[in-house]
């Protein structure tokens, strides 16, 4: 009988990958032994040798999904489905989602804010301009996220309360395709994991709260109507989808689990971030072939992972904080540096030598201050550096305070002969065509002209 090889494929993790392994080879099984998958070059339509692939990071990189896709056009069981992991996106999933009877919070696709590559405005023809925005505002309703209709990581969402503040976030997005998705005021949110289409295991979940704390520990007992809701939404949408391995995401308001985020085919699990109680969760395994013995390596290395980490938990928790204030100092210590950096460039001489003279200095010299405010065009090129505009409450608009700098001077010590003509452009234009006549002569001139 030919040996049966499982492969799993991996990007960033350190501890999953080996560990899984070295288990399923420790099970001992005959003629099934698991190993790292290694590619070279990938010859079409050639089988690569493994009857299971777990998939952990196709998502990121095109070589591999093309791979995955050769290797199940071959025969091999991929976890999860490289073709339809490819073709999904979450707003269809939405869409698919109202279909099914699983409640989905008003969303709407937009156009993307800029063309994408190689594209002009005459590939967008078809698209209605200006957009009606009053009724897409009127469909989602404030607050709202806006997101990519596609991807994860919470990369590029932005939680919105109005047009205003839409349209500054809006024209940040590039060439991504968004959407707008009303945001639901959640009393409760659960993260469930969904293993086979149907062991669910329904965790609770802060996404407010820093990442490593966002799995609730000791969370309050759940409504059990609401349980069995949130199980049977979430088996639902796997079912339909096809995903073996996913996570479902729902936010609860008045009583109704709303689906927020269910395209998760490589999720999580580090016990770091999940923690001890959902860590040792685990799936029944009723089927005795090579996924069944996967499965039974999945749990055991669980449970010896467990036990290694409780083993430790004590002596890293005060490491953990130690290292956890000094990664935040330096990251508090990098933005400073980073703000100092920017606002440098826009920062005059005069108060360079000002703060280097006496570093203490509240207050400007008069003569400084006329300094700045002489030195500033109007560019505007200090608003995207400057962290206190808005939205940012304090509301600073530095081109707009050197304006009136400008005007109190004017009233309260006049303006010069030179101000007041060039603040005069009929002035101007009857001088230059006064001279024009001086000008053109000295051009006939050679000497003017040498």
């Amino acid at each position: 009988m030919s040996v049966k090889k499982i492969g799993i494929i991996f990007g960033m993790e350190n501890t999953f990958p080996p560990a899984l392994v070295e288990k399923i080879n420790g099970l001992k099984v005959e003629n099934v032994t698991a190993e790292f998958v290694k590619l070279g070059g990938v010859k079409m339509a050639e089988a690569g040798g493994y009857r299971v692939i777990i998939d952990r990071i196709s998502q990121d990189i095109p070589f591999y999904r093309a791979f995955l896709k050769n290797a199940a056009l071959t025969g091999t069981i991929v976890i999860n489905n490289p073709f339809w992991w490819t073709a999904d996106d979450k707003f269809f999933n939405y869409a698919l989602a109202s279909k099914l009877g699983v409640a989905i919070p008003p969303t709407v696709l937009l156009p993307h804010n800029q063309h994408p590559p190689d594209t002009t405005d005459r590939s967008m023809r078809n698209l209605i301009y200006p957009l009606n925005w009053e009724e897409v505002f009127s469909y989602v309703g404030f607050p709202a996220f806006l997101k990519p209709y596609s991807g994860g990581g919470w990369k590029h969402v932005y939680k919105v309360h109005s047009p205003e503040e839409f349209f500054h976030y809006y024209n940040q997005t590039g060439d991504l395709c968004m959407t707008l998705q009303h945001g639901v005021e959640f009393e409760e949110y659960y993260r469930c994991y969904v293993v086979g289409q149907e062991n669910v295991h329904v965790m609770h979940y802060d996404p407010k709260a820093p990442f490593h704390e966002r799995y609730v520990k000791n969370p309050p007992p759940t409504d059990p109507k609401l349980f069995e809701r949130v199980v049977k939404d979430a088996r639902t949408l796997c079912r339909t989808l096809g995903y073996d391995l996913n996570t479902v995401e729902f936010a609860v308001e008045d009583g109704v689990p709303y689906a927020i985020d269910f395209l998760n085919p490589a999720p999580d699990a580090e016990i770091t971030s999940v923690g001890q109680g959902n860590f040792d969760a685990r799936a029944g395994v009723d089927s005795r072939d090579e996924l069944g013995q996967l499965g039974a390596a999945f749990n055991e290395m669980t449970e010896r992972l467990a036990q290694a980490y409780r083993d430790l938990e004590g002596k890293n928790r005060e490491l953990a904080s130690a290292l956890q204030e000094v990664h935040e100092s330096r990251q508090r210590l990098a933005l400073l540096e980073q703000l100092k950096g920017e606002l440098a460039k826009f920062v005059p001489d005069a108060v360079k030598k000002l703060l280097e003279q006496n570093p203490n200095a509240t207050e400007l010299e008069k003569k400084t201050v006329d300094t700045v405010v002489d030195q500033c065009f109007q560019c505007k090129l200090c608003v995207p550096h400057c962290p206190y505009t808005p939205p940012h409450r304090w509301q600073v608009d530095f081109p707009r305070l050197m304006l009136r700098s400008r005007a109190t001077r004017a009233k309260t010590d006049g303006m010069a002969i030179v101000d007041r003509v060039l603040a005069n452009p009929e002035a101007m234009g009857r001088l230059g065509t006064l001279s024009s006549s001086l000008a053109n002569r000295a051009n006939r001139n050679r000497f003017f002209r040498a």
